[in-house]
């Protein structure tokens, strides 16, 4: 099936949020964080970099981890309290990518 252009669009929105978040893996924020944190932060960033490459495949791996990447995120984010503007706009932002995800998915490819 030919991908839909929404999803085209949710890719692209994706690839540009793994852009602008990649930095701040090297941040000092992050670095106060913990010993650790910068690669749990690191390794969130690239799920949901792999998981928009399966978005733009239209494979339904994709929508799993993209799922599995946002909530990871949420708790992350909860769990050393980066709770201010920016994280609740990509909380809406994902709400509205995950229904959007999840009406396409059953017509994806279930295949690697």
């Amino acid at each position: 099936m030919i991908r839909p252009r929404i999803m085209s669009f949710i890719c692209i929105i994706g690839y540009l949020s793994v852009v602008f978040t990649f930095p701040q893996v090297f941040s000092p924020q992050i670095k106060k964080l913990g010993v650790f944190m910068p690669a749990i932060y690191g390794i969130l960033v690239a799920a949901n970099f792999i998981a928009c490459v399966g978005l733009w495949y239209f494979k339904q791996w994709g929508v799993q981890l993209y799922l599995i990447s946002v909530f990871a995120k949420i708790l992350f984010s909860l769990l050393v309290n980066q709770l201010g503007f920016s994280f609740y706009f990509n909380l809406g932002l994902s709400i509205i990518f995950i229904i959007v995800l999840i009406r396409f998915f059953p017509k994806m490819d279930p295949n690697l």
